[in-house]
């Protein structure tokens, strides 16, 4: 234990696999840390956690990421959930449904429905599962629909509070005339990323460790909070988050117009806007009990690999195109399973070409730094390869964490700085990756080989197809 006499600001990640949170100063020290681990349920197109688990596993994490030092005011609060994650809740808040996670595919109907009379929605996005839960749970009186980081917010608080607009984005929230669609259900009242929601009661401080009265101001999704920590946020800048999934966010100072609908664009607390979409390919794909370390030694020397892989998580995708029924596919036959390590690796640095390609499709602006971000920013090996794959240079920022973003978010919250100015001094760039000579060029067959087997498969638009041969010469 340490005493110090510093303001940190507290940010809470709610990912897939666990509860991450950081306790960092306006310069970035990071001076305390903790995380827990979360379950779920995956079967098929579903994917569920007890929404139950959140709260326990934010005790956990917040009483060590607040109690590492003593003398540390925390300034304030924010928390991020995975985009698309959605559940109901009782007037008190309770959940009363399962948490249908944000790659849950069971409201496929749902979604067709509503894009016949309108909205371009996706079908594991919030507004169809939320018509999905409110049929098959909904029977309660009073049921809400309740975003992921709203019930962590409600415990901190002592009582419901109002979503986020970037959250609620996926539920079919406007965020350009600020209006929820016209549907059956119960939404909550919305307010604008780092609004003031209250401050932390008394129960929630002895149950986490938190001093009470800390200010808890509203979050954004884990992408936006990603895009935060990489302090992704002057206009042409890109963010991409490579985790389970991939997930590409910018800066732009108007909206990105996609009528396909895979591109969307949250709003910034400071009225610019962020597009950005999230594919479903990632490092979720990789197999599991092997060394990723010494897998990406071996990987090496299959540039390219003799498989050309678009690596799926799940079924269905996202972006950079539309295909419910897609799966992961293997071109070729690996030589060994460092070859077949080699192809997944290659074939997600594929598919974030392949978004960065579309993203310049539809005008938006490349010019200024990418950064990666996300668990797999943790291999140098496939930071550089994928640097090599796109042909332009990469940021990877000291903390790759979205909590990073809540925390810079929380201290914009709560002192009203601009939230590019705070991110900007507490983001730390470790590294930056230059493409290594010739490297782009191995691996431009394969890149368009993929091309025309997804435009055969009828998942790739042929037009993006043709604007991505386009940018190879």
């Amino acid at each position: 234990m340490t005493d110090v006499n510093e303001t940190a600001w507290l940010g809470i990640d709610l990912g897939t696999q666990s509860v991450r949170a950081l306790a960092v100063t306006a310069d970035g020290t990071v001076l305390g840390r903790g995380s827990a681990p979360l379950g779920g349920r995956r079967e098929g197109v579903r994917h569920e956690q007890d929404p139950g688990e959140w709260w326990e596993a934010v005790r956990t994490a917040s009483r060590s990421a607040v109690l590492t030092r003593t003398g540390v005011r925390v300034g304030g609060l924010a928390v991020c959930g995975t985009s698309g994650t959605v559940l109901l809740t009782d007037p008190e808040g309770r959940p009363t449904s399962p948490a249908l996670m944000y790659d849950d595919g069971r409201a496929a109907d749902e979604a067709a429905r509503l894009r016949e009379t309108g909205p371009a929605v996706q079908d594991t996005w919030a507004l169809p599962k939320a018509l999905w839960l409110a049929r098959e749970y909904g029977g309660q009186r009073g049921a809400r629909v309740t975003h992921q980081p709203d019930v962590v917010t409600a415990h901190l608080v002592g009582r419901p509070v109002p979503t986020d607009s970037s959250h609620a984005l996926k539920t079919g929230y406007d965020v350009e005339r600020g209006a929820w669609p016209e549907v059956a259900l119960d939404l909550p009242e919305v307010v604008l990323p780092g609004t003031r929601l209250g401050e932390v009661c008394a129960a929630a401080a002895e149950a986490t460790g938190i001093p009470a009265g800390t200010p808890v101001v509203a979050g954004m999704t884990d992408g936006c909070a990603a895009q935060i920590a990489a302090g992704a946020l002057r206009h042409g800048s890109w963010n991409s988050v490579l985790g389970t999934t991939l997930v590409l966010k910018g800066a732009t100072p108007d909206p990105v117009r996609d009528p396909s609908g895979v591109v969307y664009n949250h709003r910034a607390p400071g009225g610019t806007w962020l597009p950005g979409g999230a594919s479903s390919v990632g490092a979720g794909a990789l197999p599991a009990g092997v060394d990723p370390g010494a897998m990406d030694e071996r990987a090496a020397a299959y540039e390219p690999s003799g498989a050309v892989a678009y690596p799926l998580v799940s079924r269905g995708e996202r972006f950079p195109f539309r295909a419910p029924d897609a799966t992961a596919l293997l071109l070729g036959t690996p030589a060994d399973e460092a070859d077949r390590w080699a192809g997944l690796l290659q074939g997600v640095g594929f598919a974030e070409r392949l978004c960065l390609d579309y993203l310049h499709h539809l005008g938006a602006p490349l010019d200024g730094p990418l950064t990666f971000t996300g668990g797999a920013a943790r291999s140098p090996y496939w930071n550089q390869l994928r640097a090599d794959i796109l042909g332009r240079p990469a940021r990877v920022p000291e903390q790759t964490e979205p909590a990073l973003g809540m925390a810079a978010l929380a201290a914009h919250g709560t002192t009203g700085v601009p939230l590019a100015d705070v991110a900007e001094r507490m983001v730390r760039i470790r590294t930056v990756l230059e493409p290594r000579p010739g490297r782009t060029a191995l691996f431009a067959e394969p890149y368009a080989r993929l091309l025309d087997e997804l435009t055969a498969r009828g998942w790739l638009p042929t037009p993006v197809a043709a604007h991505a041969h386009g940018r190879l010469h």
